[in-house]
């Protein structure tokens, strides 16, 4: 950004007069209670002083409403009801000479910092002696408003740079030589009495009124990251899912321990994106917000080295936001550096140390997965530097190989019961994630309006199944119909009114009404389908663009029925069936799209095929076997070439047969895959 980067700050400025209206200075709001910073020789003396705030707001306070700090010519005055917008300080010790800096003085005028110097501050009672008080150099006509009585007392010195308030301009400090004006720095100012009123402000003014640029505080932090979560994290759900004490237990010991690392490991459909959704909405609520950044594989790319360079991109984009905002007062230079090193090293410094939230890395791109462990070697090194933390949420399958790349001080052991589970699981220390415990299920229940009894019982815990039979239940127009669905028959219902949806989406703008609408949702489910077919290609489980919109093209799609329906990306985007997911787009919900998946997989050919690739690695993968939409109901019983009498393959690899048989017999991968 340039210089049109530049806000004036008018909305965080007051002027101060006396009860008969004379103006004795200005001042500014630097927090969110209302407190006004000023010079002190602004109030010195009054009894009562009257503040006038932009849009004719006025505030009357008495003498008790001023925190005096005359040894610094500075002054705190307590005011209520102006709605004013605060100001960040700089985060800076010092300030370089030559520096520009921008003054308010009847108009924004722009000034030079010359150097530091001894001054003389006289108050009513008594003079102060001043170290190092901030030389300022300005034209003629800003000069004549720094002289004594000029009205340019108390208003802020702002670093054109950054947008933030170095110093306080002061009229009634006298050098040995003439100068153009003084202020008072603030940061010195405090730093002279560390647990004074005005160090606990600034502190207070750190984390709760963010600064940018070169004075990057941890407020600004906060609101970098609390924007990108807010672009790229789920949505809220309704009603709000149950809190799991253990999960929460176990993530309270991770963010106050050492570890750096904690893998959240469970089945799709078993809550991960809710637990890290939750757990970001606890991290951002209380009296100490910290920040949380999200993250999911499908956000990662080739050429990633680690976990920070995802975390750039989503600070960049947060970045894009702000400065297309007029949430933040700008300098001259933007937002300046935002990069995830110093937000991490700033919130570590602050004691709340930068959260990242990585969900479903799966999805990272197959040539980062064959460098999975230096990327992990490369996020390790990372953490370590910077002092943030990462929790991985993710299948076992995947934690088994990821896990083991991360050295094992950094990684978060579960506590009691929960180690002993992981030593069985023979994975990498992480938190096993499984179905609901029944008193949470029956809170959940409750929540969804589900009765008991109403699934199956297998499925009577499983959040994923709880919350699409309420999205189900709740469109029905009478009571849910009489029996104990399983999870596929909910998967299934899901399928078809999220397919309803789409249509009568798509029929709004062309007319259709009744029959004509339950066939075009009869085209939207056959649209579905293939969409699941091509996921099963060489795409991590998505779609690229290209084949998203062969599939759900912007315009018309072509065929019979359905050719005077428009926009058929944005119905489907719409409606939720599918979401972005870095370059393409996959099915918002990972186990049923698991399970949409399955329906078109062919387990025989893909078996053969994982056979032929691992005995003949320089084999090219050939293209996933999968079924049509026409043949997924009507599976032929006909044993395999490829299988014995058991359904074993008979060409696997030395050793793999034992582990097909545990596999088929578990029917786990029936479970999985929805076969």
């Amino acid at each position: 950004m340039g210089r049109d980067a530049w806000r004036e700050p008018e909305r965080s400025l007051v002027r101060i007069c006396d009860l008969a209206g004379r103006p004795r200075g200005h001042g500014f709001a630097a927090d969110d209670h209302g407190t006004v910073v000023t010079s002190h020789e602004a109030v010195d003396g009054l009894a009562r002083i009257v503040l006038h705030a932009p849009g004719e707001r006025t505030c009357v306070v008495t003498a008790d409403a001023v925190t005096a700090l005359p040894e610094t010519d500075l002054a705190l005055v307590r005011t209520d009801g102006l709605d004013l917008r605060p100001l960040p300080v700089t985060t800076r010790d010092g300030v370089e000479v030559g520096s520009y800096v921008r003054i308010a003085t009847g108009g924004w005028r722009q000034a030079r910092v010359l150097d530091s110097a001894a001054v003389t501050y006289t108050a009513t009672d008594r003079f102060h002696l001043l170290d190092a008080a901030m030389e300022l150099a300005i034209g003629t006509d800003g000069a004549d408003a720094l002289r004594l009585g000029g009205g340019a007392a108390g208003g802020p010195v702002v670093d054109a740079a950054s947008g933030a308030v170095l110093a306080v301009l002061a009229t009634a400090l006298q050098a040995p030589h003439r100068a153009a004006g003084f202020a008072v720095p603030l940061r010195a100012a405090a730093a002279a009495d560390p647990g004074g009123p005005l160090a606990g402000l600034l502190a207070r003014n750190a984390a709760t009124v963010p600064g940018f640029g070169r004075d990057l505080n941890l407020a600004g932090a906060l609101h970098l990251t609390a924007t990108s979560l807010g672009s790229d994290g789920p949505r809220a759900l309704d009603p709000e899912p149950v809190e799991r004490p253990d999960t929460c237990r176990e993530f309270t010991r991770f963010t106050a321990g050492p570890a750096r690392v904690l893998g959240l490991v469970g089945d799709p459909g078993t809550g991960r994106t809710t637990e890290l959704a939750a757990l970001a909405r606890r991290r951002a609520r209380g009296a100490e917000p910290a920040p949380t950044l999200w993250l999911r594989g499908a956000d990662l790319r080739d050429e990633d080295t680690s976990v920070a360079d995802a975390a750039a991109r989503a600070l960049e984009r947060a970045g894009r936001i702000l400065a297309a905002s007029d949430a933040t007062v700008g300098g001259d230079e933007g937002l300046g550096d935002i990069s995830p090193g110093r937000v991490a090293r700033l919130a570590r410094d602050a004691g709340r140390p930068l959260l990242l939230l990585l969900d479903g890395p799966e999805e990272m791109p197959p040539v980062l997965a064959h460098r999975l462990a230096g990327w992990s070697a490369g996020t390790a090194g990372w953490l370590r530097d910077t002092g943030a933390r990462l929790v991985v949420a993710c299948r076992a399958e995947y934690w088994e190989q990821a896990g083991a790349h991360f050295p094992p001080e950094l990684l978060h052991l579960p506590d009691g019961a929960a180690a002993a589970d992981r030593a069985r699981a023979a994975l990498p220390g992480c938190v096993r994630l499984g179905e609901l415990p029944e008193p949470q299920a029956r809170s959940a229940r409750e929540r969804y309006g589900i009765a008991d009894g109403a699934l199956a019982d297998a499925d009577a815990g499983h959040p994923l199944t709880l919350r699409l039979l309420s999205e189900v239940t709740a469109a029905l127009p009478d009571a849910a119909p009489a029996g104990r669905p399983c999870r596929e028959e909910v998967f299934a219902a899901h399928l078809d009114l999220l397919c309803l949806r789409v249509a009568v989406r798509l029929a709004a703008d062309s007319g259709l009404r009744g029959t004509a609408v339950r066939r075009l949702a009869a085209k939207v489910s056959g649209q579905v389908n293939e969409a699941a077919r091509r996921c099963l290609g060489p795409g991590q489980g998505q779609l690229d663009r290209p084949a998203f919109e062969r599939v759900f093209p912007w315009g018309v799609l072509p065929g019979k029925g359905a050719d005077t329906c428009t926009g058929w990306a944005s119905a489907v985007l719409t409606e939720g069936l599918l979401v972005p997911a870095g370059p393409g787009y996959r099915f918002a919900h990972e186990e049923l799209g698991d399970w949409l998946q399955g329906l078109h997989l062919d387990v025989d050919a893909a078996l053969t095929s994982l056979t032929l690739r691992h005995a003949h690695p320089s084999t090219p993968p050939p293209p996933a076997p999968c079924r049509s939409p026409a043949t997924v109901r009507a599976r032929s019983s006909r044993p395999s070439s490829a299988s014995n009498t058991n359904g074993a393959p008979t060409n696997w690899p030395r050793g793999w047969g034992s582990w097909w048989e545990r596999l088929r017999c578990s029917g786990g991968w029936r479970r999985r895959r929805g076969l």
